[in-house]
């Protein structure tokens, strides 16, 4: 029996089992996946490092909606982040809009566009930045708003109660509604609902204007950021927090029941077998999964789970993962460039597209940059006809490229390896229903306290992550994994994380292009080789190198600086062998490399362990 079980080894049930960590609680987490962080990590081919999903990170800044600062200040957990000069660059209608952090710079940029609006423009701005410097900034808390205690939401309410009433009037209304109160020409509300429907998966007419009014302004107060040396060190630096306050990783398995004792959740069944338990759980899934497979009828009210089902879920995604010739990609390109296909409607030419190698130098070699290209699919796509599935998904990739061609003319001719993730392959790797990756649409009539509660209707099991009220962005699901570990704290009657004036910042900003130096600059000469050295792995799917130790997970963590999680996996494998004997292993391991196929040195695993055992 354990104190928490955190189902989900996503951004939300990291924190939330992070902070449960720190405070000294018993924690085991649980994911289906052999790498933390959901649709936050990465993947390599061939040494050139893929974000899996998430690749435009906000929340790090001093001010605003700074969700992760806030979360790694608690943790007293350092992370290297860079932050890009452009929050990012929309492609609309023949125009490129840059986004500057400057929020009048960005005014002048879009009154240049839309000359007959500039003085609402400037007053649409002005009036959001107002509110949200009231309700957001002068009063940060990091809690969802089903957590927030009613004396705190007073006294916030009593520092500026017209913001307040205004911002509170935004609820249940559109966000196209809100913006009617300031323009009039029709074509800017087509360039704003393609910034709804890029940051939450809405139209102006779903939106809520609650979320309107925050997410059209906090990008430019709090910025936009890149973890230096890719997001591994995102989930990566959250596990480290959870083994070294004595936490368990349980990776590569899959939940697939919640157990009940006295009418209670009470523990889980795996997918090999095993029964744990615990005095409370996480869940950081989907609605539909819990209460749709984890909760047996049995448990769940009818009205429950109707609800859960008809939950409208965000369009399926698919994914294109590219490295390119680095010319191909002409200067001056932000790191992030969402393209418009179609100004009048949503279809599948609208794309999001990063580039983080252009901020960070360690993904790719001099001569190559990676490229994701992320957006809606329409099509009905069907794993069960092979042939047909694959067919599909070359037609897609295509496609794909072409959009990309239309930005960047012959980058088809360039492309050095590309692949393609179809909602079947996002579902099959994360588990969100139909390849949704931002889950049930945050729109009117299921948004903010209409979604799923931190709180259920047992005392046993809390949830969190992008279902939950606060809903879609990595700033959104770790607050949510906040509020989780805090009513866990409070019910256990342990001290909540709350803010503090003063907390020491943890967050250390990094300039553009990182490079190879900047990593690791802080750690002594044979630490930072060894770490290194560790980051050359390839965190193999289906790993050649062994079936006796977890070297991707112990290159993993030693990437990230996890030692004490990279030596717990390394003793457990040398406990029983002599040590000529475990030499001989690794020497093997080593001899079975991927990376021997391509010419290349294998990892240097040997030395990797026998540092952990001989160092930490």
């Amino acid at each position: 029996m354990t104190d928490v079980i955190v189902i989900g080894a996503g951004l939300a049930g990291l924190t939330a089992a992070a902070l449960l960590a720190k405070r000294g609680l018993q924690v085991v987490v649980i994911d289906k996946s052999y790498n933390p962080g959901g649709t936050c990590g990465t993947f390599k081919r061939d040494d050139v490092i893929f974000d899996q999903g998430s690749s435009m990170l906000y929340g790090f800044g001093e001010q605003g909606f700074n969700a992760h600062a806030f979360a790694f200040n608690c943790l007293e957990e350092p992370i290297d982040m860079v932050k890009h000069e452009l929050l990012y660059c929309v492609n609309f209608n023949g125009h490129r809009v840059r986004f500057w952090p400057d929020v009048d710079k960005f005014v002048g940029e879009l009154a240049g566009i839309f000359p007959s609006q500039r003085e609402q423009l400037r007053r649409f701005y002005r009036d959001m930045l107002v509110l949200y410097q009231h309700v957001i900034v002068d009063n940060p808390a990091y809690t969802t708003p089903d957590e927030t205690p009613p004396k705190r939401a007073l006294l916030s309410f009593l520092r500026h109660p017209g913001s307040y009433i205004r911002f509170l009037s935004y609820l249940n209304r559109s966000a196209r509604s809100l913006l009617e109160q300031y323009f009039t020409d029709p074509e800017i509300f087509k360039f704003f609902d393609k910034l709804t429907s890029t940051y939450c998966y809405t139209t102006l007419a779903e939106s809520p204007a609650v979320l309107a009014a925050v997410m059209f302004v906090d990008n430019h107060v709090g910025g936009s950021y890149y973890p230096a040396g890719s997001t591994v060190f995102l989930p990566g630096k959250l596990e480290k927090v959870i083994e070294e306050h004595g936490g368990e990783m349980v990776l590569e398995q899959e939940v697939v029941r919640i157990l009940f004792q006295d009418g209670k959740p009470a523990g889980v069944a795996l997918a090999d077998g095993r029964e744990l338990y615990a005095t409370n759980l996480i869940y950081s899934g989907t609605v539909r999964n819990l209460y749709g497979k984890l909760i047996g009828a049995e448990h769940a009210t009818q009205a429950k789970v109707a609800w859960a089902k008809g939950q409208v879920l965000s369009y399926p995604s698919v994914v294109l993962y590219a490295s390119v010739d680095r010319d191909s990609i002409p200067e001056g390109t932000a790191p992030i460039e969402m393209l418009i296909g179609n100004p009048d409607e949503l279809d599948e030419s609208e794309v999001t597209v990063y580039i983080p190698s252009i901020d960070d130098h360690t993904l790719c070699d001099p001569n190559t940059h990676v490229v994701i290209a992320i957006g809606p699919t329409f099509e009905r796509w069907d794993r069960s006809d092979a042939d047909g599935y694959r067919a599909q998904k070359d037609k897609e990739q295509q496609r794909l490229i072409g959009v990309l061609e239309r930005r960047f003319p012959g980058i088809g001719e360039r492309i050095r390896y590309a692949e393609l993730a179809s909602p079947c392959t996002i579902e099959r790797y994360t588990l969100k229903n139909g390849g949704s990756v931002a889950g049930p649409k945050q729109m009117l009539g299921q948004h903010m306290l209409r979604r799923q509660h931190t709180r259920t209707r047992w005392d046993t099991l809390y949830c969190c992550g992008e279902a939950t009220v606060l809903g879609t962005g990595t700033p959104a699901v770790t607050t949510s994994g906040i509020s989780a570990a805090n009513a866990v704290l409070k019910k256990m009657g342990l001290a909540p994380f709350v803010h503090r004036q003063g907390m020491p910042n943890y967050v250390r900003l990094l300039q553009p292009p990182v490079t190879y130096d900047d990593l690791y600059r802080d750690d002594p000469a044979e630490l930072r080789a060894i770490e290194r050295k560790a980051a050359a792995c390839q965190y193999c799917e289906h790993p050649t190198c062994s079936a006796d130790l977890d070297i991707r997970g112990v290159m993993r963590r030693v990437t990230v600086g996890n030692l004490v999680g990279a030596k717990r996996l390394t003793t457990a494998f040398f406990a029983g062998s002599s040590p000529e004997g475990a030499q001989a292993r690794l020497e093997e391991c080593e001899a079975r490399c991927i990376k021997r196929n391509a010419g290349k040195p294998p990892v240097a695993i040997a030395e990797v362990c026998h540092y952990l055992l001989n160092h930490h």
